[in-house]
């Protein structure tokens, strides 16, 4: 792997874990090294940092609470 690479990998926690996790990314990013920004979106969908995993914990987190104000509610009738 070009040292540029690996060290910015090295240099992000996240992608370090997600490298170590996923070594396979190790071998293709050695033969491909323009596929960095791909390994990145891979990262990103691992660890559900994306646009859609937030909004889709955060819709979650609403339900929860709306289900925990009904339930209060119910119990005060």
């Amino acid at each position: 792997m070009r040292a540029q690479i690996s060290q910015y990998i090295f240099s992000n926690n996240e992608l370090k874990r997600f490298i170590r996790e996923q070594p396979h990314w190790y071998r293709t990013l050695s033969r491909k090294p323009e596929l960095l920004e791909q390994f990145e979106i891979a990262s990103s969908n691992y660890f559900e940092k994306t646009i859609p995993h937030r909004v889709q914990k955060f819709s979650q987190g609403v339900q929860m609470a709306s289900m925990m104000m009904g339930m209060l509610q119910a119990m005060k009738s």
